[in-house]
C-alpha cells in the first residue's frame, strides 16, 4: 500500500503527515529526532517495512522539516501535538516510537498519556544530559575527521545565529554519526537536510537545561525496548542502560555495528527485533 502524505492544522501549527500500511492495523507512531534537522524522511525509511502489518503514522514536527514554524518548540506542545494527532487519525492506542531527542518526546507522551500507549520502542535517546560531555570528548578526540574548536563547542547549545551557521555545524559534525563513515552520504545527508535554526536553539538551548526524567522512569508501566548502537557518539549505551535499569521490565538490545543510527546501519537486525518486542507484547501479528 503506497503513503499517504496529509497536511493538517494541528494546536495552530501546519504539520505535514505521513500515514503508511493498512488503515485497520494496529497504529505505531513514531517521532523523527534533531528539531530543526530531523523530518519524517528517516522514520519513513526505518519504519517502512513495519507497514505490512502496522498502520505507521509519521511528521515533520512543528519547526522542522515542511511543517510550519511555529513556536513554542517546547516538549509540552510537542507532546500535545502527538496527542493531537492521534486523535485526529483515530487511532486508538498506539504503539510509540522515537529515536534521540525523539525518544525524548516518546518518553514524555508515555508518562502523559499512558492509558493511550499499547508500548515503548526507544532508540539512541536518553533520560537527561548526564552523559552529553562524552559527546564533547568524543568530537575532539576523534581521529575521522578535523572538527573546528567553535563546532565542538556548540555541541548540545542550541546557540546559532542563522541557518547558514546551523547548517556549518551539522556539515561539521555529522562524520561523527555512522558506525563506518563515508564521505558521500554524509555530504548528502546534509544536503537533503531543512535546516530550521530556532527549533534547534529552542530545543537544546531553553528544554534541555532542564530535561531529567530519571526520577519518573519507574512511572512507566508499559511494555518497552530500548535500542541503541554500541559506537554512539551522541548518546553512548550508558544512557540507554539507565532508561533500561528505570522501567520495569524494560529491554536493552545494543547493536554491535552500529553508531547512533542501527536502524538504518543493521536494519534487517533492528527490524527483527523490533518485530519480535511487539509479538511478545501481544502486538501486531503472532
Amino acid at each position: 500500500m503506497p503513503s499517504r502524505t496529509y497536511t493538517e492544522q494541528i494546536n495552530g501549527a501546519r504539520l505535514v503527515v505521513e500515514v503508511l500500511g493498512p488503515d485497520d492495523a494496529p497504529a505505531m507512531v513514531v517521532h523523527h529526532g534533531a528539531p530543526g534537522l530531523g523530518s519524517r524522511a528517516e522514520p519513513v525509511r526505518s519504519f517502512g517495512p513495519f507497514a505490512d502489518s502496522f498502520r505507521i503514522v509519521t511528521f515533520d514536527a512543528r519547526g522542522s522539516g515542511a511543517s510550519s514554524e511555529t513556536a513554542p518548540f517546547t516538549h509540552e506542545q510537542w507532546v500535545a501535538d502527538i496527542e493531537a494527532l492521534r486523535e485526529r487519525f483515530d487511532l486508538g492506542q498506539i504503539v510509540i516510537a522515537g529515536g534521540s531527542y525523539g525518544g525524548f518526546l516518546a518518553m514524555e507522551y508515555t508518562l502523559a498519556h499512558q492509558d493511550q500507549v499499547a508500548a515503548l520502542v526507544l532508540r539512541d535517546t536518553a533520560a537527561n544530559t548526564d552523559f552529553d560531555y562524552l559527546a564533547v570528548e568524543r568530537a575532539r578526540a576523534t581521529d575521522r575527521v578535523q572538527i573546528e574548536e567553535w563546532v565542538i563547542e556548540r555541541i548540545g547549545t542550541g546557540n546559532f545565529t542563522s541557518n547558514e551557521e546551523f547548517e556549518r555545524y551539522w556539515r561539521g559534525i555529522l562524520p561523527l554519526y555512522d558506525y563506518s563513515y563515508d564521505p558521500a552520504a554524509t555530504e548528502r545527508k546534509a544536503g537533503s537536510t531543512s535546516y530550521h535554526y530556532a527549533t534547534h536553539n529552542a530545543a537544546f538551548g531553553q528544554n534541555m537545561p532542564t530535561y531529567n526524567l530519571v526520577p519518573r522512569l519507574r512511572e512507566i508501566s508499559v511494555p518497552t525496548l530500548v535500542t541503541v548502537g554500541r559506537h554512539d557518539w551522541r548518546t553512548p549505551v550508558a544512557a540507554s542502560q539507565v532508561i533500561a535499569d528505570g522501567v520495569d521490565g524494560a529491554e536493552l538490545v545494543v547493536f554491535e555495528q552500529s553508531g547512533h543510527s542501527p536502524q538504518l546501519e543493521e536494519p534487517e537486525l533492528f527490524q527483527s527485533t523490533v518485530r519480535d518486542f511487539l509479538r511478545r507484547a501481544g502486538i501486531g501479528p503472532s
